[in-house]
């Protein structure tokens, strides 16, 4: 089988959850055979990311020329909002549309059960598969040196306490609250990795991210190695989002054995269990508390149990899970040509 993976406008998405599942995707396929190809002409199987109008023309073309279509559902209109400047005004349109995308697959890929469900009320009548976007955890792994290249490199002491967080600059993330915790905890230090224009998010977020504190910190986007390091050497990996369709970064971060800390949000709901796994909390004083809890070691460890979760998603099953679906995606292919080929009964 051969696969074309589809995104429009990759430069712009490639510093984000949907670039990183992309890349995940194609290191998921080698692992099991699966040759990515760089032309479409070439593919049993349009595997497409995006919902930008290219994607659309690229699922026409594709059934124009009888290959199946995946189309994956990284995003949800619940998602959409609280991001960007009017982004709350245009969900509802946001909503239509995205179905509108997603139904032009022969089949859907969804990235967490609490997405598939958020679809369903969309109406959509497709065959929707939940697969996690997956994380390399022979990737994230701990190097001896990481700690202290990251600590040299940002200026912090052996004896620091490093909360982090990662993610776009957009309230749907949870930044308002991280640099809220900063300024009540100055004993620790806070720091953000990842950006967004400031052109393009509300006053409110731009004054956040130019707060000045001295235990706080916006690292901006960094590549994946000096991210990893950053897993090894801080101390908390906390995640305060209102609303994902999964969470790379968490992924990231429970492989990387470092305590994570989330918002007690539905998406979590039946793979990362409260206490066990994770902490979770449902507000400030909340996160506030586990913080501390954690940090000043007055609360047991979780993360080889975090650990476990991780190695569920790992691109090697992930990879399986995507053959099925691209195979389903071709029968249903297969089936809709020969529908149209049968002759019609004469009266």
């Amino acid at each position: 089988m051969k696969v074309y993976i589809y995104s429009q406008f990759q430069k712009m998405i490639e510093k984000s959850g949907v670039g990183r599942a992309i890349y995940h995707q194609k290191k998921a396929l080698e692992r099991q055979g699966v040759q990515v190809v760089d032309r479409k002409e070439d593919a049993d199987v349009i595997h497409i990311n995006t919902i930008f109008p290219g994607s659309v023309a690229m699922a026409m073309w594709a059934k124009r020329h009888g290959k199946a279509v995946v189309f994956h559902a990284h995003s949800t209109k619940e998602d959409f909002a609280n991001s960007y400047v009017g982004s709350n005004q245009f969900a509802g349109a946001f909503g239509k549309w995205i179905t509108f995308c997603y139904q032009l697959g022969d089949n859907i890929i969804t990235p967490s059960n609490y997405s598939k469900k958020l679809l369903g009320t969309y109406g959509i009548q497709k065959p929707v598969h939940v697969i996690s976007n997956g994380i390399d955890t022979s990737y994230y792994q701990r190097l001896s040196m990481d700690r202290g290249k990251f600590r040299e490199k940002y200026g912090y002491k052996d004896s620091d306490k490093i909360i982090m967080s990662v993610g776009l600059w957009i309230e749907r993330k949870g930044i308002l609250d991280f640099v809220e915790l900063a300024k009540r905890m100055p004993e620790y230090q806070f720091i953000w990795f990842g950006q967004s224009d400031l052109r393009t998010v509300p006053a409110k977020v731009r004054e956040a991210v130019e707060t000045k504190l001295p235990n706080l910190h916006f690292a901006g986007y960094v590549g994946k190695e000096e991210l990893r390091q950053a897993y090894a050497a801080c101390d908390l990996f906390l995640f305060p989002s209102y609303e994902e369709t999964e969470g790379i970064v968490v992924l990231e971060a429970l492989a990387m054995k470092i305590p994570v800390l989330l918002r007690d949000i539905p998406v979590y709901d039946g793979w990362i269990h409260n206490g066990f796994s994770a902490y979770m909390a449902e507000d400030n004083e909340d996160f506030e508390k586990l913080t501390r809890g954690i940090l000043e070691k007055e609360m047991p460890s979780l993360v080889e149990n975090g650990y476990e979760v991780a190695k569920q998603r790992d691109i090697g099953k992930i990879g399986e899970r995507l053959l099925q679906v691209y195979e389903e995606a071709c029968e249903i292919r297969q089936e809709k040509y020969l529908s149209r080929m049968k002759p019609v009964p004469r009266l």
